[in-house]
């Protein structure tokens, strides 16, 4: 599927405020609410859309410190590397977690009321991965930008598509 200046439009709009209705959709980008629904469901069934969720306000819930935590495992086998994305998994404060280049070998995002309740988290969560060798911890002190969709992509989409026209 070729992404259109009106799919964007609508990808922008979802990314924004995926509460948006159809009829709030189809105003924005000039068309009905049924042919709305009808490209946005093309873009989940094309795999644009993997979901919908609401944001919540973590602070409500106690959640104020955000950690970065570097790991570096004993090995970088594939035994290894299962053996603590397996256990890591389990971990209920943490939020994300990438495979990393570099010195250390995964970088997770974990959650925590304050230092102290990060320390209970780190005895007895973090230290108890499977093939961990190093921690180090850093602390959020506050949050610059925080998207989940880089707006660059719809920027990107109108650069390919004005490309196009003029060849």
């Amino acid at each position: 599927m070729e992404l259109d200046k009106i799919d964007t439009t609508i990808l922008a709009e979802l990314s924004a405020n995926a509460r948006a209705s159809q009829i709030e959709l189809a105003s924005r980008v000039g068309l009905s609410g049924t042919a709305v629904a009808r490209r946005q469901k093309a873009l989940e069934e094309n795999g644009f859309i993997r979901g919908y969720q609401a944001v919540l306000e973590l602070s409500l819930f106690g959640l104020r410190t955000t950690v970065l935590v570097r790991i570096a495992l004993d090995s970088q086998s594939e035994d290894a590397l299962k053996a603590f994305e397996d256990g890591v998994l389990k971990c209920p404060s943490v939020t994300r977690c990438f495979l990393m280049s570099g010195s250390d070998d995964y970088l997770a995002i974990v959650l925590a009321k304050d230092i102290e309740d990060f320390e209970r988290i780190h005895r007895t969560e973090l230290s108890r991965l499977p093939r961990v060798a190093r921690i180090q911890s850093s602390f959020a002190i506050r949050s610059v930008v925080d998207r989940v969709v880089p707006p660059a992509i719809f920027r990107t989409q109108q650069r390919k598509r004005a490309s196009r026209g003029s060849i």
